[in-house]
């Protein structure tokens, strides 16, 4: 409990800390409060009248001292994310935060955020993870953290964590730059979208024959996102 009190600590410092560099913009005003119950659209959320804002805009029962589920899913991962969404009053703070946590052997597979910068502590076990940059070089770089260590996603690449582990879970605590990250994971958009991309094209964009990218096609691309 100490443990994850502490970690759950330098998250939210990061979180605060980001603010100025967030990839939203910044706020004019000490909050703006989500209304969900408007129909207006914006980019982002319509403000509550601040005569109406509560404590509970800015709170949330979340319980991320319990484990997840890692067992819904093919990749073994379960991702709980804390945004927008969830609390309201996160509309323009450029901020928000996940507990992931890995069965053995589990992943959270290639995605990116699209909108966010993401810095990840390991609470409990070790993950190797990494992420790509960008054309043309696809320089791949990788790390094995275990418990107590930090490693940053910049906005927008590919990246991944895997459990090594064939016995033990692992868990992590994720800091994002935005109040709406985003996650586009990759095997999904590729192979899952609706309507499905032509076999024709991915065929040709992965140097595979086509019956490849129909068997690909076929399966079920299951999301760990909650």
């Amino acid at each position: 409990m100490a443990t994850f009190s502490y970690f759950l600590l330098f998250a939210i410092l990061a979180l605060a800390s980001w603010q100025a560099i967030a990839s939203d913009p910044s706020p004019l005003q000490d909050f703006c409060v989500a209304d969900n119950s408007s129909r207006v659209l914006v980019n982002g959320f319509v403000c509550k009248d601040p005569k109406d804002v509560k404590a509970e805009d800015f709170f949330l029962a979340a319980k991320l001292d319990m484990p997840r589920d890692t067992k819904t899913n093919k990749v073994g991962s379960n991702v709980t994310l804390i945004n927008v969404m969830r609390i309201p009053g996160l509309n323009t703070l450029g901020i928000s935060l996940a507990r992931i946590d890995y069965a053995p052997l589990g992943e959270n597979p290639p995605h990116t955020h699209p909108r966010a910068t993401e810095i990840l502590a390991v609470l409990e076990g070790t993950l190797y993870v990494g992420f790509v940059t960008s054309n043309p070089d696809n320089k791949l770089l990788l790390k094995v953290l275990n418990k107590g260590d930090v490693y940053v996603f910049p906005e927008g690449l590919i990246h991944f964590q895997f459990n090594p582990n064939p016995y033990k879970p692992a868990v992590a605590i994720a800091a994002l730059s935005s109040q709406n990250p985003g996650a586009n994971t990759i095997a999904n958009a590729v192979f899952g979208s609706k309507p499905a991309i032509s076999d024709d094209v991915l065929a040709k964009a992965f140097e595979v024959e086509r019956k490849t990218v129909d068997w690909l096609q076929a399966q079920f691309w299951a999301d760990n996102q909650n």
